[in-house]
């Protein structure tokens, strides 16, 4: 005979299991993430990280050597924050497939999503235990949780 609660549980730890090693991928692939921009008359290129690092400064003309420096250093800074949001939105892009996860962790945390049920035997089972208080106690806590 089987336990319908066991099954349900290794259920859930191989969709915990599919998710870690996703997120593994993830993160492999977001090491590697890098994002390039060049000004618009092609004097310089910056290529940065997914983390927003520097990985390389190339400049491609001396056009830099006559600039004021307040114009050099807008250039570069609008150069860097250009390859920095093209970096962000692959790394948002890649995260993605993560929407709601936290949430989803938070709620089963707090005791807002269907693993209530799947605890309710559990709960039921504790000597004195009076499962409708217990479920107005968790209610009471993550309402307290949210006011501070």
């Amino acid at each position: 005979m089987s336990n319908p609660f066991a099954e349900q549980i290794a259920l859930a730890m191989a969709e915990v299991q599919a998710e870690l090693a996703k997120a593994e991928a993830v993160q492999q692939e977001l090491d590697g993430l890098t994002a390039s921009a060049t000004t618009k008359d092609r004097m310089a290129t910056a290529k940065v990280g997914s983390q927003g690092q520097v990985v390389s400064l190339t400049f491609h003309t001396d056009a830099y050597r006559s600039m004021a420096p307040a114009e050099l250093g807008k250039a570069l800074t609008d150069l860097l924050n250009e390859a920095r949001a093209a970096v962000g939105e692959q790394v948002a892009a890649r995260l993605g497939g993560f929407d709601g996860l936290g949430e989803t962790l938070r709620l089963s945390m707090t005791g807002g999503t269907e693993l209530d049920d799947v605890l309710a035997p559990l709960y039921a089972m504790r000597p004195g235990a009076d499962p409708a208080a217990a479920a107005q106690q968790r209610r009471a806590d993550r309402q307290e949780e949210f006011r501070g």
